[in-house]
């Protein structure tokens, strides 16, 4: 149905005229042609077309907020190793093909919704606007904010009820479908951060050897690197744990620890502390008998062994976590309980 075939008393008023009409002179060899004359959608004429034209809008939103919810339902329901046939793709992981089905679906109907509504039930006549200078003068203002209002007038959002709540309804369930992605960014740290394999009775084991360590092996101005007893290289949680309860062993004259702790936290003068650079977990492998400073050679972060491991430079935020030993009825080096801090960089549980 066009506009020829509705009685003009029924058509909407013409606002304005569709652009002036030049003419050519010298100083303009081109005509300036105008637009066409409007023609008015049936939407513009028939109020029952308007509202077959709102349901399908209402229709789509409301398909991407079914979408959103099997979106979340494939991806809490579905296990993430079932597989499906598909022709012709073959067999697919179920799991995927949920997910980008859902998902696809969500986002098609929120765009076909919006096309269709700008397409059907927001004004579609071409008005020409003369260019103006940057700057904006009032009366330019006061028409910016006169054609807005217009324009939100026309696109009948505040008269379309279905469309604005089926709308607000789509657009607010659609981003749940990033949140729960943000599952597969792995389960909460909780407390483990905090803790290593380290307790009570657990010997000190020299990395090289791999057998216990005695007070005897500890030589004053050597470095020796332990792991806690029971951790071996072919265990599936070796590198995670190793990366958190890794040892440095030094010797020092009792005479020649500044801090007090340290002190009562050591046996005989040997000290333990973690080997993870608190910085950004480097391991440190440098020690200088004469200062009793180590070194972390990624970013020269310096620790000084005799008073506390303190940072005397470099960008390490804190001293190093030191690791309360003492000597078992064997004779061995053995833990007498886990760090009271966590090891290695500071993060946001820290506190």
């Amino acid at each position: 149905m066009s506009s020829q075939d509705i009685p003009e008393e029924n058509l909407p008023a013409e606002q304005d005229a569709h652009g002036a009409v030049g003419v050519a002179d010298e100083k303009h060899p081109f005509a300036d042609p105008g637009l066409p004359p409007h023609e008015h959608r049936v939407q513009d004429i028939d109020e029952r077309a308007a509202r077959r034209s709102e349901r399908v809008v209402a229709m789509l939103f409301t398909v991407s907020m079914l979408a959103t919810v099997g979106f979340i339902a494939s991806y809490v329901g579905i296990p993430h190793d079932e597989s499906i046939y598909v022709f012709p793709i073959g067999h697919i992981n179920a799991l995927n093909f949920a997910l980008g089905l859902t998902l696809g679906l969500a986002l098609f109907s929120i765009g076909a919704g919006a096309v269709h509504w700008a397409r059907t039930l927001m004004s579609d006549e071409e008005i020409a606007d003369e260019r103006h200078a940057i700057e904006a003068p009032p009366e330019v203002r006061a028409k910016v904010h006169a054609d807005f209002k217009q324009g939100a007038k026309e696109s009948a959002l505040g008269r379309r009820k279905l469309i604005r709540n089926t709308m607000f309804g789509a657009l607010a369930l659609f981003p749940l479908s990033g949140v729960m992605l943000l599952r597969d960014l792995g389960p909460l740290p909780g407390t483990k951060l905090r803790h290593t394999m380290w307790r009570k009775g657990l010997q000190l084991v020299n990395m090289n050897t791999n057998e216990p360590l005695r007070p005897s092996d500890v030589q004053v101005g050597s470095l020796t690197f332990a792991k806690p007893e029971g951790l071996e290289e072919h265990d599936e949680q070796f590198q995670t744990e190793i990366a958190k309860a890794a040892l440095m062993i030094v010797r020092i004259q009792p005479d020649n620890i500044k801090d007090k702790r340290e002190l009562e936290w050591s046996y005989e003068g040997i000290v333990a502390y973690s080997k993870i650079c608190t910085h950004v977990g480097c391991p440190i492998s440098l020690y200088e008998q004469q200062t009793h400073h180590v070194l972390c050679p990624c970013h020269q972060s310096t620790f000084d062994l005799s008073d506390g491991a303190r940072v005397i430079f470099g960008p390490a935020g804190h001293a190093l976590p030191q690791l309360r030993i003492g000597v078992n009825d064997q004779g061995y080096l053995e833990a007498l309980g886990d760090f009271e801090e966590p090891v290695g960089p500071a993060f946001w549980e820290r506190g």
